[in-house]
């Protein structure tokens, strides 16, 4: 059994945690057959944050440098978690080091920047992945198995979206996700790049695209120990205000290299949605509705079905498909968030012990930055870009 020593950086945030809890649980539903992982440091700047790292994963070095896990000899992977300006200098300098490299979304802060992480990974020969997590969710799997065996023809149409309410209400406080200098994409590359994500499993590579982002509250109250997902603070004369700079919604129109028309949207201003979730793929012969409410469900419809019983028809993915039936022994239970980043930190390792890249890669993470910055561009110039 192959070990593959692992450096988590930001290890106390949110991703920090879901991913130093997925090393150490993986195996349990998984097995080792593809390896397994060893929490072997945790890198944290901020000591007050640090202080409970040790019980996480016992054992670990708990460092406050992120320069400190890249250059240690005894790390083969090093896992990014951190804020998204740092994504592209802390991958570079562990490629150059040789490591292998797991990066959060978004990749890069640019496609340029993408571009030359995945030229260096393929200099170095090194394994990499970007968090895209979602659609490794079981489902997708059988979303894609019904598009490529041709059940639902030549598609024609996709449209998806994605939404949150963190800051619908006009007073929920500032935090680094909307700071265009700590994210410079801002929801594009936050939220966007799990809906382009699902674009290139499912339908393929887009050529052109024309965008319209827009930011609807320009000032957000700071408050001290507030941040992503908490209530609106109460505003005093004493209040300090941040300036939102990057952007709180876009709508696209896009096509793809297949022919294919995209219809998509993501906000973080939708209130009342506190997670949603959607696509629909339409084609000549039948189509696919997703929605995360329903999170390992498909709806499928075929023109094979005879006049008159045409429908909808609801497919539950179960334990027939190896990787959902490693977690639950009958359909519908549900497999969650946690659950389909266990399973991307389980492909991770299993690339690096058998040296087979697997989706998606940096090269993948290239693709989508060429998303994000189109639809930066697009909206700049109001203009539709070709990628």
């Amino acid at each position: 059994m192959t070990v593959v020593n692992v450096a988590v950086l930001g290890a106390s945030g949110w991703m920090g945690k879901v991913h130093t809890m997925a090393y150490q649980t993986f195996p349990h539903f998984l097995g080792t057959e593809g390896g397994t992982a060893h929490v072997a440091a945790l890198v944290e700047a901020n000591p007050a944050a640090a202080k409970d790292l040790a019980f996480r994963a016992p054992g670990a070095k708990i460092l406050e440098r992120w320069e400190d896990a890249v250059n240690d000899p005894d790390i083969d992977l090093i896992d990014i978690c951190l804020p998204d300006n740092l994504h592209y200098d802390v991958a570079k300098a562990a490629l150059l080091a040789g490591k292998h490299v797991y990066c959060e979304k978004p990749l890069a802060d640019t496609a340029q920047q993408a571009r030359e992480l995945a030229d260096i990974a393929r200099e170095k020969g090194v394994i990499t992945r970007v968090g895209h997590a979602f659609p490794r969710n079981p489902i997708h799997d059988r979303a894609k198995d019904i598009i490529d065996a041709g059940e639902i023809g030549e598609i024609k149409l996709f449209k998806a979206c994605q939404h949150i309410d963190i800051y619908g209400d006009p007073l929920a406080p500032y935090m680094w996700r909307a700071d265009g200098e700590l994210a410079p994409t801002g929801i594009i590359g936050d939220t966007g790049s799990h809906v382009f994500s699902f674009m290139e499993f499912l339908v393929g590579r887009v050529s052109s695209l024309i965008a319209d982002s827009y930011i609807t509250t320009p000032k957000r109250p700071i408050v001290e120990g507030l941040g992503y997902g908490d209530d609106a603070p109460d505003i005093t004369t004493d209040t300090q205000w941040g300036d939102i700079t990057n952007a709180d919604g876009t709508n696209i129109l896009c096509t793809f290299e297949n022919g294919a028309k995209g219809l998509v949207d993501f906000s973080r201003v939708a209130t009342g949605r506190k997670f949603m979730q959607t696509y629909e793929i339409y084609g000549t012969k039948g189509s696919l509705v997703y929605t995360f409410d329903e999170v390992n469900r498909l709806r499928f419809y075929t023109n094979d079905d005879p006049s008159g019983r045409r429908g909808f028809r609801e497919i539950d993915v179960g334990p027939e498909h190896p990787t959902y039936g490693a977690f639950l022994p009958l359909p519908n239970f549900a497999l969650g968030y946690n659950e389909s980043k266990i399973i991307e930190v389980a492909e991770v390792i299993k690339s690096i012990t058998s040296a087979t890249p697997m989706w998606p890669t940096f090269e993948t993470g290239h693709h989508i930055c060429q998303i994000v910055d189109a639809c930066m561009v697009s909206s700049d110039k109001r203009a539709w870009v070709d990628l």
